[in-house]
C-alpha cells in the first residue's frame, strides 16, 4: 500500500491498513511511507513498513506484490510508481490516464479522508472500518510530570496553517494562570516556534519537548496527556488515535475533509468556514479569524 506522506495522512489511512491486514493474514502486508513513520506503524499491527518518498520510485524489494493498492492520491503519478513496481493486481481509484484503474471507483475531492479510503478498500470487496482509527498504547514511560498535561502543539509544516505565537501565547497564560501544566511540542523544523512560545508565556524551557521526542515518545505523551491544542497537522489526528480531548484550529482547509470523525465527541473544532491555499505562505486569513478566546471557551466547553 502505498501512502508516502506525513503523519496526519499515516493516520487517516489506519482502518485501511488493518483491514487488509485481516483479508491477508499471514503474508507481509506492507505500507510504503516515509521511515521516520516506522514507530508508529508498529502501533497499528499487522503491517511493516518500507522507506518511500512522495512520487518517487519504489524499492525493488517492493517488486511484484500479488496487490498493490495506491493510497497516496487519485493518479496518474502515483498510479503510474505503483505500476511501475510490476504488481499482480492494481486497486485504485479510477483515472482516465491510466487504463489499469479502470476497475476502480470514482474520486469525490469533497469526501473525508478517512470515508476515502475505507470506500476504496470497499469497492474491491474489503471491510475497512472508518472508526478503527485507535492506536496501541506506546510501550515507553511518560515522567510523571508530563502526565495529565494540556499539549500544545504550534507549527504545521506550512505557514497557511500556523496560528500565530502570539495568540497561542495568550491561550498558554491564560492555562497556567487557572493552575493546569502545560507541554509545548512542535515540528523539529519549527522548534524555535515553540521556544519563543515558552519565552513568551513564561513557560519553563523544560517543558518544551519540540524536537526532542520519537513520534513513539510524542504517541505515548498524547496517550497521557488531558487534551491536545493544535491546528490542522499530524498531532490532531494523534489525539484521534488516543480518543484525546482537542480543540483543533482549522484555517484553509474545511474540517469536513480533515477533521475528527463523526461520533467522538471529545474533539472541538474550530474554522471560519472559508477555505485556501493548505500550503500557502501566509497564515490563512480565516485561521486569523479565531481569536485566543474562542480557544479558551472551546476548551472549557
Amino acid at each position: 500500500m502505498l501512502r508516502a506522506l506525513g503523519l496526519g495522512d499515516f493516520l487517516t489511512a489506519v482502518p485501511v491498513y488493518r483491514a487488509f491486514a485481516r483479508v491477508f493474514r499471514g503474508e507481509r502486508v506492507v505500507v510504503a511511507a516515509p521511515r521516520h513513520l516506522d514507530g508508529l506503524a508498529q502501533l497499528v499491527g499487522g503491517i511493516e513498513l518500507a522507506d518511500a518518498h512522495p512520487l518517487t520510485p519504489l524499492s525493488g524489494a517492493l517488486d511484484g506484490a500479488d496487490v498493490a493498492v495506491n493510497l497516496h492520491g487519485c493518479g496518474p503519478q502515483s498510479h503510474r510508481i505503483v505500476l511501475a513496481a510490476h504488481p499482480r493486481r492494481f486497486l485504485a481509484f479510477r483515472h482516465a490516464a491510466v487504463p489499469e484503474s479502470d476497475g476502480g471507483p470514482a474520486h469525490d475531492e469533497d469526501e473525508h479522508e478517512v470515508a476515502r479510503w475505507c470506500r476504496l478498500a470497499r469497492h474491491y470487496g474489503i471491510d475497512a472500518d472508518p472508526d478503527d482509527l485507535d492506536l496501541s498504547l506506546p510501550p515507553i514511560s511518560v515522567p510523571t510530570r508530563l502526565r495529565g498535561a494540556t499539549i500544545v502543539h504550534v507549527g504545521a509544516g506550512a505557514p497557511a496553517r500556523c496560528w500565530p505565537v502570539a495568540r497561542w501565547s495568550v491561550v498558554v497564560r491564560a492555562l497556567l494562570a487557572a493552575g493546569e501544566r502545560v507541554v509545548v511540542t512542535s515540528g523539529s523544523d519549527e522548534a524555535a516556534l515553540a521556544y519563543d512560545l515558552a519565552a513568551r508565556s513564561q513557560l519553563p524551557v523544560t517543558h518544551v519537548l519540540a524536537g526532542r521526542t520519537t513520534l513513539r515518545e510524542l504517541a505515548a505523551l498524547v496517550a497521557w496527556s488531558r487534551r491536545v491544542l493544535c491546528t490542522d497537522t499530524g498531532m490532531a489526528h494523534l489525539a484521534t488515535a488516543y480518543r484525546i480531548p482537542s480543540v483543533v484550529l482549522f484555517g484553509p482547509t474545511a474540517p469536513s475533509r480533515w477533521g475528527p470523525p463523526r461520533g467522538r465527541p471529545w474533539h472541538r473544532v474550530l474554522w471560519a468556514g472559508r477555505t485556501g491555499d493548505p500550503h500557502g505562505r501566509n497564515v490563512d486569513p480565516g485561521l486569523l479569524e479565531i481569536t485566543p478566546e474562542r480557544v479558551l471557551a472551546a476548551v472549557y466547553e
